[in-house]
Parts: structure tokens; C-alpha cells; sequence
């Protein structure tokens, strides 16, 4: 028989709600409770949500012994102090992107998992979506070549608003950490960490990058020109120019898409049966990697979340960005 995990779910916002919605259809998950620092808001959540249990605090979800992973979907300044919390009580963890503000905090994150011999995964969850690995496994093969260059973009125009997190810097605002972090993801699975990074940023009168231009070089030849945007709508697609074809990944490339194929055979376009906002695949793979008692993911690993976080800590001295 499979085994049930009962989940967590820590932060009763927007993110929160959409993981929730695809964790009732993945297979031996239970949306066993949900926290908010207002008991209404997790009773509320959790009425809409068909989750058992609501809290008022964080420490009382994470002080549930019957809960075995605890998934953090709260604003990315709040992650390092969050997923510390649930480490302290060893339970599995499941942290929304970006792992945490820094690299240094990622680092301690990890060895506090490790020291407590606690599964800890970052749920960056576009590495675990069927058509992106469709992607990837052509890359892998170069069945058309090298990848010579990578265009991606992701931009949303949100109305300026200081009361929101998206334009307030003491939550971690911007575009780089909110949104550029799926391009820089793309180039980094795609093409590996860069040798040079080139970037440069609008900095809004809250003191956050408003949008964000990026360029990774690479010693063996390819680029990505990488761009992200808080204040204009953007295609959101990944372009993939190979030696002998271009790939696009069509928009929104880091949730359920499709893929276009452009090739001296000719155009084709890919789709995939997906019925869900996606998150459904990590959550399974999360809970098949505790069936399999270990600590790290072998798709998103400890190692690739440091990269991750080194490259957005590289970009931001670019641009003179600090929290």
C-alpha cells in the first residue's frame, strides 16, 4: 500500500492555495493542515482548501507530530527563518524559490538538514514539469547541435504599490528574486553555470529592481540574454537556438507549456497532457524520495540550489542590489 503523508502548508496565500489545489490529486498526500499568523485566515484557507487542521501560528503546524512534510509558501525574506523553524523540528521541507535572500543562508539551511538528517528540497518546480525534461533530454542529445544561445524572459506589469510585496524591499521585492529567477534557472540546467555575467537593472524609488537585463557568457561559445520585469508584460517564452534547429518553450515556459520545433524537417509542435497548475509533480517526487529515505532530491539537489542562489547573489552586486 502507499503510504500517506500528511502535509503542512506554511503561509496561506495565493502559491499556497494553487499547490494545494494539485496536491489532492497526487497519490498518497493529504492536505492534513495549514498555518497563518491569523487564525482566520488558516480557517479560511482551510474551508476552501478541504485541509483537516488550521493553526494560528507557524510553531504550533510545525509542532504537530502527525505532519511529516511542511511546505513554506511564504514571502522568499521569510524562507531561511521558516524552513530553520521546521528543521528544528525535523520535519521534511518543501521551501518555495528563492530558497532564501543569500547564499549564506542557503549553506546553513543545508547543513542544518543535514546535521538533523532531514529531508530539505527547494521547490523550483518547473525542473520537474514533463515538457521542460522533454527539453532538456534534447539538449542532452544534441540532436541538433550545440545549443549555441538562450533567450528568456519573464516580465508581468503590477501596479505600483508600496503595501505589496512585490514593490516592498523589506519582503524581498523585485524582479530578479520574484520573477528572474526562471530565466537564470533555464540558463543554468540548460547550459550550465556561466564564466562571466553581464547585467543591469531599473532601480524603482523603493529601492527594488523594477526590471532586470542579464547576459551569462560562456568560455566554450554559447550566451543566454536573460530579462526579467515587474513593470511590463513580457512573452515569458524560452527561445533555444541550436546549431541545426530553434526550440521555443511557448509561454508561460516555467509552468505547463508547450514546445515548438524548428528544423530543416520542419515545425512541429509538442504538447502535454497536463490537467493541473503543475505542482503536483514535485509534490510527488518529494514524497517518493521519503519512500525512498533520502535526504536531498536527485533532480533538485543541494548543490543546485547553491548554484542557483550564488548566481542570483552575483547578478544583484551587479546591479548594487542588497537587502
Amino acid at each position: 500500500m502507499t503510504k500517506t503523508y500528511n502535509w503542512g502548508i506554511l503561509g496561506a496565500g495565493k502559491i499556497a492555495g494553487k499547490f494545494v489545489q494539485d496536491l489532492h490529486n497526487v497519490e498518497g498526500a493529504k492536505v492534513y493542515a495549514v498555518a497563518s499568523r491569523s487564525l482566520d485566515r488558516a480557517k479560511e484557507f482551510a474551508e476552501t482548501h478541504s485541509a483537516d487542521n488550521f493553526y494560528g501560528s507557524y510553531l504550533e503546524l510545525v509542532k504537530d507530530e502527525a505532519v511529516d512534510i511542511i511546505y513554506i509558501a511564504t514571502p522568499h525574506v521569510f524562507h531561511f527563518e521558516h524552513t530553520m523553524l521546521a528543521l528544528d523540528h525535523k520535519k521534511a521541507v518543501l521551501c518555495e524559490k528563492p530558497m532564501a535572500m543569500k547564499r549564506e543562508q542557503v549553506l546553513e539551511m543545508i547543513t542544518k538538514a543535514k546535521n538533523e538528517k532531514v529531508f530539505l528540497m527547494e521547490a523550483l518546480w518547473t525542473y520537474f514539469l514533463p515538457h521542460y525534461n522533454y527539453v532538456l533530454d534534447i539538449v542532452a542529445s544534441k540532436k541538433f547541435g550545440k545549443l549555441k544561445e538562450l533567450k528568456a524572459d519573464f516580465g508581468f506589469d503590477a501596479p505600483f504599490n508600496t503595501e505589496k510585496r512585490i514593490y516592498n524591499k523589506d519582503l524581498g521585492g523585485g524582479s530578479l528574486l520574484d520573477v528572474g529567477i526562471y530565466p537564470v534557472f533555464a540558463a543554468l540546467t540548460l547550459l550550465g553555470k556561466p564564466d562571466a555575467i553581464e547585467a543591469k537593472a531599473t532601480i524603482g524609488k523603493t529601492g527594488i529592481d523594477e526590471n532586470c537585463c542579464i547576459q551569462f557568457n560562456y568560455n566554450n561559445g554559447p550566451i543566454a540574454n536573460l530579462y526579467s520585469a515587474i513593470d511590463e508584460t513580457t512573452p515569458t517564452e524560452a527561445i533555444l537556438i541550436f546549431e541545426e534547429a530553434e526550440i521555443t518553450i511557448k509561454s508561460r515556459f516555467h509552468e505547463p507549456s508547450s514546445v515548438e520545433i524548428r528544423s530543416k524537417e520542419g515545425n512541429k509542435n509538442v504538447t502535454f497532457d497536463v490537467n493541473s497548475h503543475g505542482y503536483n509533480f514535485e509534490a510527488a517526487h518529494v514524497q517518493q524520495m521519503l519512500t525512498e529515505n533520502r535526504l536531498q532530491s536527485t533532480v533538485m539537489t543541494f548543490e543546485k540550489s547553491l548554484e542557483l542562489i550564488a548566481l542570483l547573489d552575483r547578478i544583484r552586486e551587479k546591479i548594487d542590489l542588497h537587502y
